[in-house]
């Protein structure tokens, strides 16, 4: 069973910097595939990047290219997402996601973690 627990969200003023955690243990077979999602009040969940565990390959959404960056420490097991210059809208739950395909698609995730509150303030 795959388990993710996020961290690292809090209140943030706008233009400042985050980096959210996720610690990802008892991966199996065909989860090699680590992804960031966000959800904000009143819209859909909509994603965010995601990483190739083992090749380091990454693809991110449009909205969020040149702001966000995903990364791993393979010796610590965790995942990061980091956010540059914040932005009011960037106020979302933040999840990460766990899956065997390389794809934004949040269908393709199985393991999910329970969330992380990023709320950006002017």
């Amino acid at each position: 069973q795959v388990q993710l627990v996020e961290s690292g969200g809090g209140l943030v003023q706008a233009g400042g910097a985050l980096r959210l955690s996720c610690a990802v243990s008892g991966r199996i077979f065909r989860t090699d595939i680590l992804g960031w999602f966000r959800q904000a009040p009143g819209k859909e969940r909509e994603p965010v990047a995601a990483m190739n565990w083992i090749h380091g390959d990454t693809v991110y959404a449009d909205s969020v290219k040149g702001r966000f960056t995903i990364s791993k420490d393979t010796a610590k097991n965790t995942a990061y997402l980091q956010i540059i210059n914040l932005k009011p809208e960037d106020t979302a739950v933040y999840y990460c996601a766990a899956g065997g395909i390389f794809s934004l698609k949040a269908d393709y995730y199985g393991y999910w973690g329970q969330g992380t509150q990023v709320t950006v303030s002017l």
